[in-house]
């Protein structure tokens, strides 16, 4: 049974999680977080919600992000195991909480159902809450923000009939008024259908006989016979053929219907002004109700982000800077690629401060970008405290800041090329960056002379690892891989390539450098062959040789990949198969132990089977003689009495076995043994006849091997230690 509680209200202010200012924007539009904002205002049901996701950014508050974390992880939790969650339907109460605290102020109607609907269901969300605190201990939290009341329900209920209309019993001059409106309605009808009968007879009316005009029935009369009924004009069709009449036995009566009709309405006004009253005293609770109800719509929204993207919480690191992206997707890509029918290649990403720099080589259109802004996207969104889309047994961090510096970003209103562009974002990055920061540079050193540019480059890279920062870097340059290769924290990653195919794989692999497979990609885009090989002999040799250098590298890293992947699927396989054998082997085996215990005791059951057919057969019916059959049935009872004994012998067998090898508890007369019973049993020797303790059982010394020894006890003959036997002579 559910114990109504009242506690005492929290802070009422909402918990606004929207970044912080100094996030850096050009992050936020180089990584389209836009697009996931987008996504969850379309879940979102109230207008707060909405506002606080359209603003939604990244923040480096990095105990607010675990804790928001934790409780959309908390409700993502409630929503894939069953639970019987309450159906968040509801309409914000702004207006009314700017209401009730105004004197004399008045509630809509509409306003009344809007806080009846809230209390049913923050009652409903805080009675599933009671028994789950510990399950759930952040969202009771939010939910023990309000109490469990029927007071507003009560007073509402009062008033208001379920379709959201004032009772007639809300008041007892509200009910005597309906009354009389009741009483005129009937007297007017009453006087119009006499009316109508009489002039339907006289052929005066339009085709319709009538009408409502201002919520008045009045006469449709062809205008040729107007001054012939009594009545008020009230108008007249477009065309002028029909005149609209009031009767006149109608007029006083539609007149005292009017009058009624207001003293309702004031009446009604009164009673809702009462009611406000009677409430406005719960305003913080209501004040509660409207926090609870779109705090509980912002984080559904993650949820339902989460549970689009199969989303989940990695394990956060807090003190150690590490990332580990397992089976990680870009959230964007592979939606729109869900769309289209397309596969997504999931990626694996290792980062720690041994591997903080990490520089992504290979062929354009390989995915080194996507890669990239994976990481940047994900990173994004989990500090803005969203799920993401990766293996739950990943490992991600809290970094200060996010940097970025990705696409063209000319500017043709500030003269600005991108190459300027991108000295600036560099000069930024040398003056801010720090052991927390993440940078995310896509195509680092391009926009200038080759050589120059990568000269340049390498500066900075060098700069930027000094600075302890960490780095996703793409390039083509081969002295920023081969810095990567020489400085200790720093990693080479290529985007896998097919050189049989000359296809992209889209896979990424750490560890090395990777080919830009120029020429290759080139191939496959048409350009022709003899176009190729003259190019190749206008190219220094040293780059040529080290451009195919790490294109064999790769192929042979993939060969081996794949060897080393067969080499496990077929050791997977075989042990499968070694498993499913033994498992088989084991049945097989307890079958066929069944079936010998089966067979052993079908044997003697056929045995005696046999035995008792040959004494069937000679056993003579027909005979005369009176004691013909004697010997047979001596014989059957012998041979009856033999098997008897038999079996009590093999069930006397198994009993000294259980007794002899079952530990007696000791007792008093076992602590100290006798002296004299240790003489008795030396006295033991081959023909002496023996008692054992156990069972008082008296049986033949047969043979004697040290301090164990052979007795025949009837027809059992059994090992004994001398210890569990007395001698009697």
């Amino acid at each position: 049974m559910f114990i109504y509680r009242r506690y005492r209200l929290k802070n009422p202010k909402l918990h606004y999680f929207c970044g912080m200012e100094s996030f850096d924007e050009q992050t936020i539009k180089d990584l389209e977080f836009s697009t996931i904002r987008e996504w969850l205002t379309g879940y979102s049901i109230g207008e707060t919600a909405k506002n606080r996701l359209a603003i939604l950014a990244p923040s480096n508050r990095f105990e607010e992000i675990k804790e928001e974390l934790d409780r959309v992880n908390e409700f993502l939790s409630i929503r894939t195991e069953g639970e019987n969650f309450p159906s968040l339907d509801f309409e914000e109460l702004l207006i009314e909480i700017k209401l009730l605290p105004i004197r004399n102020a008045v509630l809509s109607q509409e306003g009344f159902t809007r806080i009846f609907r809230a209390s049913h269901l923050i009652n409903s969300i805080v009675y599933f809450f009671d028994k789950r605190e510990k399950d759930f201990p952040l969202l009771f939290q939010l939910s023990n923000e309000a109490y469990f009341t029927t007071e507003i329900i009560d007073a509402i209920e009062k008033v208001f009939d379920r379709k959201g209309t004032v009772k007639d019993e809300a008041s007892p001059l509200l009910y005597e008024i309906r009354q009389q409106i009741k009483v005129v309605k009937i007297q007017i009808n009453k006087n119009f259908d006499r009316e109508l009968r009489k002039l339907i007879k006289e052929n005066v009316l339009g085709d319709t006989k009538e009408a409502f005009v201002n919520d008045r029935r009045v006469l449709t009369v062809l205008s040729t016979h107007k001054r012939k009924i009594p009545g008020t004009v009230v108008g007249s069709s477009k065309t002028g053929s029909l005149t609209f009449i009031e009767p006149q036995s109608t007029i006083e009566l539609n007149n005292e219907y009017e009058l009624l009709a207001d003293d309702e309405r004031k009446e009604i006004y009164r009673i809702l002004q009462a009611l406000t009253r009677e409430i406005a005293h719960l305003l913080p609770l209501i004040q509660a109700y409207q926090n609870i109800m779109t705090e509980f719509d912002f984080i559904n929204s993650k949820t339902k982000l989460a549970l689009e993207l199969n989303c989940c919480l990695p394990s956060i690191e807090k003190e150690e800077m590490k990332i580990e992206l397992i089976n990680v997707v870009h959230p964007i890509l592979w939606k729109n690629n869900r769309a289209h029918g397309k596969k997504t290649h999931s990626q694996y990403l290792y980062m720690d401060k041994f591997s903080r720099m990490l520089v992504i080589s290979g062929p354009n259109a390989g995915g080194k970008s996507i890669t990239l802004k994976t990481v940047g996207l994900l990173q994004l969104m989990l500090q803005a405290g969203l799920l993401v889309p990766l293996d739950p047994n990943s490992k991600m961090c809290f970094f200060q800041q996010i940097l970025t510096d990705i696409g063209d970003n000319q500017s043709i209103e500030n003269e600005l090329s991108t190459y300027s562009y991108r000295l600036k974002r560099m000069n930024h990055f040398l003056k801010v960056s720090n052991r927390r920061t993440l940078l995310l540079l896509d195509e680092f050193g391009t926009g200038s002379d080759p050589d120059l540019g990568g000269a340049l480059a390498e500066v900075f890279f060098e700069n930027l690892y000094n600075k302890k920062s960490f780095g996703v870097i793409t390039t083509h340059y081969a002295n920023i891989k081969l810095k990567a290769d020489q400085l200790k924290n720093a990693i080479n990653g290529c985007m896998l390539f097919d050189t049989e195919t000359l296809e992209p794989l889209y896979k990424f692999s750490m560890g090395q450098p990777g080919s830009s497979f120029t020429f290759e990609v080139a191939q496959i885009n048409g350009i022709p062959l003899e176009i190729i090989e003259d190019a190749k002999t206008r190219l220094d040799d040293r780059k040529v040789k080290m451009d195919r250098l790490l294109g064999e590298l790769q192929k042979e890293k993939t060969y081996l990949e794949r060897l080393n992947k067969e080499h496990i699927e077929a050791q997977e396989t075989a042990q499968k198969a070694k498993n499913e054998f033994l498992q088989k082997k084991e049945k097989f085996e307890q079958k066929l132990k069944v079936q010998q215990e089966t067979i052993e005791s079908n044997n003697k059951y056929i045995t005696a089977g046999k035995k008792l057919k040959q004494f069937i057969d000679r056993y003579q019916a027909k005979s005369r003689k009176k004691d013909i059959n004697q010997p047979l049935i001596h014989e059957i009872v012998k041979y009856i009495a033999v098997e008897k004994s038999k079996i009590e012998e093999a069930r006397l067998s198994e009993k000294l076995k259980k007794e002899i090898n079952t530990p007696k508890i000791n007792s008093k007369k076992q602590k100290e043994v006798p002296q004299k019973d240790e003489y008795q049993r030396s006295k033991i020797v081959i023909g002496s006849t023996v008692k054992l303790i156990a069972t008082k059982q008296s049986g033949t010394v047969e043979e004697i091997q040290g301090e164990q020894m052979t007795v025949i006890f009837g027809f059992i003959r059994m090992k004994v230690e001398r210890e569990k036997l007395m001698w009697i002579k």
